[in-house]
This record gives C-alpha cells, structure tokens and sequence, in this order.
C-alpha cells in the first residue's frame, strides 16, 4: 500500500518539525519545505531515520511571485502524486505596531503568512480530479486571531486573514478537499522568557499549562484523519482563547 504524502511548509525546524515527525511516525511520506534550507532539525532527522519514511527536501522563498505553484509543481514531479495532506506551517513573525507598521513589512507578512497557504490550497484543488479521495489542508493560525493584542500587527492582520480563509475554502474545494486550522498558543519559549515569567503566564491559562510542540502535532494528525470534518479551528492553547491578553505574552507576567 503506497503511503499518504504530506506537504510541512516550515516542516524542518521548530514546530512544523514537530509536525512532521508525527506524520512520519504515522506512517506519512514526507515532502519537507524549507525557506532557506533543507536540513531537518537533529530530532526529526532521527526520526526520519528511524521510521524509514521517504521524503524529501524542497527549498522556496515564499516572497517570491509563484512560490505556491512552483513548490507544488516541484513536490508532484519527484514524488510523481500530489500531495494528500498540506500543512501550512511556514510564517515570519515580526515585531511592528501602529506606531511602526510599514507597507513593506505588511505585504511580506500577507504574502508569506496568507497569500501563499491560500494559493497552495486552491492549486492542489485545481490539480486534483474529482474522483480521488479528498485531500486534507491544515493552515498553522495563532490563538490571538480570536483575541487580538496590539503587538506584532502585520503578523496577527495576516494571521487572521488566513484563519478566515478556512470556511471559504472550505466550502469552496468540498468536492476534493477538507480545510481546517490548528491555532496554537505560546510555544518553544526557550530563551525569551525567564522562569518566574513563564509560570506567571502558565498560571493565567485556565488550564494552568502551555501547549507542547506535539499537542499541535496530534490535533494535525486528528484533522487529517477526521474524514468528516471541514471548516474548522482547533485551539490549542491551554484555553488562551477564552481570555483577553492586552499584550503578547512576551510583555505579560513579569511582575
């Protein structure tokens, strides 16, 4: 039985590694999207090794015209299939307010963070034949799309625009694809928040805890597999969602 392949856009570092290493644990081929590079992080290298799963590497600047198209292109011809399941992991994350937000910093962010998950999810659509298994397309959002703070403005604008891109999609693709989002709280905070911070932030979640790398990986893992739903958004974020945050976490919990 061929295995399902699973396109990670940021699939070799941080939490899209993460990602990806479940997927290949579950018996998922892997084609691993990387902005400047390629190389997979020591622990999914491992894991890659371990589980004998086929991938391969394809590196694209997302801030280039036709990124979306050309990394599909690329991953259809060396595997020979489209992929069965995207994950749009891959963003940037910059620091602009009101007081600083640029027009350039802006259509990056729209670009990167919307614009090419977008095109990736309706030039699978387009390619797939109605008669095939629907696909499955995951977009990585960020919990504050529910509750915004006034930090990091282009990163939380672009983000939100793709979360309200699920339903439309959604119900746009239908007959060939699922869309649905994974929206993550705080995580991989290692060396930006001091110990005594990070338990004051971990203490205002109502579950009094953050969420792990591989909480985002098992709720991709549950909506690639959840044949019967489409258009929807799983928090996992400790219940951040259900409370309001006037700043990012980074500013909070210091007192």
């Amino acid at each position: 039985m061929t295995a399902p392949l699973a396109l990670v856009t940021g699939g070799v570092k941080r939490v899209g590694a993460v990602i990806a290493a479940q997927l290949a644990e579950s018996g998922y081929a892997l084609a691993l999207h990387g902005n400047s590079d390629t190389v997979p992080e020591e622990r999914l290298a491992d894991t890659l090794s371990e589980t004998g799963c086929t991938w391969s590497g394809f590196q694209q600047d997302f801030t280039v015209d036709g990124a979306a198209a050309t990394l599909l292109d690329q991953v259809a011809s060396h595997f020979g299939r489209l992929p069965d399941l995207i994950v749009n992991s891959a963003s940037i994350f910059g620091q602009d307010d009101a007081r600083s937000i640029g027009e350039a910093d802006l259509q990056e962010h729209f670009r990167v963070n919307s614009l090419v998950p977008v095109l990736l999810t309706t030039a699978l659509y387009q390619r797939r034949t109605a008669e095939s298994e629907r696909a499955c397309v995951i977009h990585i959002l960020d919990q504050r799309v529910r509750n915004p703070n006034r930090d990091q403005l282009s990163y939380t604008l672009s983000k939100q625009a793709l979360a309200g891109s699920v339903r439309s999609l959604a119900l746009a693709c239908a007959d060939k694809l699922r869309v649905n989002g994974v929206a993550p709280g705080l995580t991989l905070t290692a060396g930006e928040y001091g110990e005594d911070q990070l338990a004051n932030i971990t203490a205002m979640m109502p579950l009094e805890r953050l969420p792990a790398p591989e909480d985002i990986a098992d709720a991709v893992l549950y909506l690639a597999r959840a044949q019967a739903v489409t258009g929807q958004i799983i928090e996992v974020d400790g219940g951040a969602n259900l409370k309001g945050f006037d700043r990012d976490f980074v500013h909070l919990g210091k007192d």
